[in-house]
């Protein structure tokens, strides 16, 4: 076995994100992590990338124990981790970042051809020019990090690389250049872990899966031979008659709820028209690039647009003078990409984050109650499942997918 886990346990407090998980990963095997959010899957990478220290269980790699005291320990022994979140430098360009730790040198000084040569190799498997090695990862688009992201890992020369939904920032085209680099990945014989919450990603690459559970082992086997229905099963507990269950097609009403009339927001956006009626969901389809983010940014008034108008409830709100704080007050809400960098305020409590734009609805004469706001913070956790041991817990301590919850 290239990598073998038995009995895996780990507790945050009064949370148990794992209990007893067995994992065994052959040479030369690309093996799919599923579950729930809150499962656990996150955690187990992140233990065996050495980011932390399981409470219990053992590892061994090729047969020999294997306890890392760090990421370090654990780069040396082959092991590399594609994270969820980036975990990039943004100061630094892209060569520096995908070499971090690897860096060429001579007579002990950086070789910096050497390093652009490597790097351009490395990104050569994704056909992306605009991504050059001497740019600078701040001035990339949340996509192309995530390419740096994935060389990084490929450039570490790994036997086995852990990759946290690699995809989730990536178009088409990326996406299918990513399956092609895990194909040749598993010709060299290397051992891939692959987390994902799309069943048909998982069964374009993977020849095993895992699910989790709870943080407890819940089902193993080859894709070829269980059904996707049989996997979701697995993940949930409980069997399911329809994925996507029936609705009643409401009345459409009579007037838009919100009306977009000529937004233009240069060179991104240029003369968009659309309505909303209430009970609506709205799809904003296209390519990364094509302007779907900055539309939804320029409605809440992070892009101030150059030209048209939002009526809103039959109110009419010229775009060019949009503030978020404008558009809180008129009910709307942004749920952004990126949630890491400007989603969450990792370390403040999960109740600050929760109540952050509505701060009004906790306080009294200017006085934020805890205790108000606490309710309001478990009402929140609640409706969606938020795994934690308090409101006041920091929100950096959550999971991934929890985070994404709050």
């Amino acid at each position: 076995m290239a990598l073998r886990l038995r009995g895996i346990r780990k507790r945050f407090g009064a949370t148990v994100a794992l209990d007893g998980v067995d994992l065994d990963l052959a040479p030369g095997e690309v093996h799919a992590l599923i579950g729930e959010n809150g499962a656990g899957k996150s955690t187990l990478l992140a233990i065996v990338a050495g980011e932390f220290p399981p409470d219990g269980g053992e590892m061994d790699i090729g047969g020999r124990p294997y306890r890392p005291s760090s990421p370090r320990d654990a780069r040396a022994e082959g092991i590399a981790l594609i994270h969820q979140e980036l975990s990039l430098f943004p100061h630094l360009t892209v060569a520096e970042n995908i070499l971090m730790g690897r860096e060429p040198a001579r007579h002990g000084w950086l070789d910096g051809a050497a390093a652009r040569a490597r790097a351009r190799e490395v990104l050569g498997a994704f056909e992306r020019p605009e991504i050059r090695p001497e740019a600078r990862v701040a001035d990339l688009s949340l996509a192309a990090r995530q390419v740096v992201e994935i060389c990084r890992a490929i450039a570490a020369d790994a036997r086995v690389v852990l990759m946290d939904e690699p995809t989730s920032s990536l178009q088409g085209e990326d996406v299918q250049r990513l399956f092609a680099l895990i194909r040749r990945l598993r010709e060299r014989g290397l051992t891939v872990v692959y987390i994902s919450h799309f069943l048909e990603e998982v069964r374009q690459v993977a020849d095993r899966y895992t699910v989790l559970r709870d943080g407890r082992h819940g089902a193993s086997g080859p894709l070829a031979a269980t059904a996707d229905a049989q996997l979701i099963t697995h993940m949930v507990g409980r069997s399911i008659e329809a994925l996507y269950p029936p609705r009643a097609a409401a009345p459409p009403a009579p007037e838009p709820l919100l009306a977009v009339e000529g937004l233009s927001t240069p060179p991104a956006l240029h003369d968009v028209w659309f309505e909303l009626r209430k009970g609506e969901v709205l799809g904003i389809a296209g390519l990364m690039g094509s302007g779907r983010s900055a539309l939804v940014r320029a409605l809440f008034g992070l892009f101030p647009p150059r030209a048209g108008r939002l009526v809103l409830g039959g109110r009419a709100l010229p775009a060019p003078r949009a503030t978020p704080r404008a558009r809180l007050r008129l009910g709307l809400g942004y749920l952004s990409e990126d949630r890491k960098g400007e989603g969450l305020a990792l370390s403040l409590p999960i109740a600050d984050n929760v109540t952050l734009t509505r701060m009004s609805t906790c306080a009294r004469a200017g006085w934020l109650s805890l205790a108000a706001q606490g309710r309001h913070a478990r009402a929140a956790m609640e409706r969606l499942g938020v795994k934690a041991r308090t409101p006041f817990q920091p929100t950096r301590t959550l999971s991934g997918g929890n985070q994404q919850k709050v």
